[in-house]
């Protein structure tokens, strides 16, 4: 399946919340869905939305977070089975490994503005995972682990004004030292302070099936 490639407010707009796919722009006044919070197409104003039945219910939180994450089918139901491995709770554990990937670190640490955005400096070889080159955005994080911007890189236009940025609001999960440029996955977090604006038991029930 290819990866999603339209404008991203377009998927808010159809789940008829917002994902928060763009980072800081969706605090803004600028977010689309502020002025147009309907699905788009022409009939978007009129269309009303129909009354879903439990597998649509489901088939629609399991797109939320493969949308908030900007994971592929493939790759999110390997993660459903690796959750159901893990012992205790599978839709906390589920929520926990797609929080634990390299390129979410990145952006919750404040390297980047949006999970894409962290996906694509990942993918191009901006950072470093324990001192080794990491380009592959789905590399899980450990506690412990440190992420840190590559020495050649740091004066790239993206990180501009990096290093005298201050660490507020970021989560307690991981530790930032912006003065350096990396950063440390502390420990994984918990379940109730991720405050996904999706149901994941629903997406455990689907994948049960």
């Amino acid at each position: 399946m290819a990866r999603y490639t339209n404008p991203s407010c377009k998927i808010c707009r159809q789940q008829g919340q917002k994902l928060f796919l763009k980072g800081e722009r969706c605090f803004s006044e600028k977010c689309p869905f502020n002025k147009r919070p309907y699905p788009p197409g022409e009939h978007g104003p009129r269309l009303r939305r129909r009354k879903i039945t439990d597998y649509g219910l489901q088939l629609r939180e399991k797109q939320k977070m493969k949308s908030i994450y900007g994971v592929l089918e493939k790759q999110f139901r390997k993660y459903y089975y690796m959750s159901t491995r893990m012992g205790g709770d599978k839709s906390e554990n589920l929520a926990i490994l797609v929080e634990s990937r390299l390129d979410n670190v990145v952006f919750r640490m404040g390297f980047a503005n949006s999970r894409k955005q962290a996906r694509q400096l990942v993918s191009h070889g901006h950072f470093l995972l324990n001192g080794k080159k990491a380009n592959i955005p789905s590399i899980l994080v450990k506690p412990g682990d440190v992420v840190e911007i590559k020495e050649s890189s740091r004066d790239s236009k993206v990180f501009e004004g990096l290093s005298s940025k201050s660490a507020e609001n970021i989560p307690n999960w991981v530790s930032v030292d912006y003065a350096n440029f990396k950063g440390t996955f502390v420990s994984k977090p918990k379940f109730e302070d991720l405050e996904l604006p999706v149901d994941v038991t629903k997406i455990i029930e689907l994948y049960s099936k």
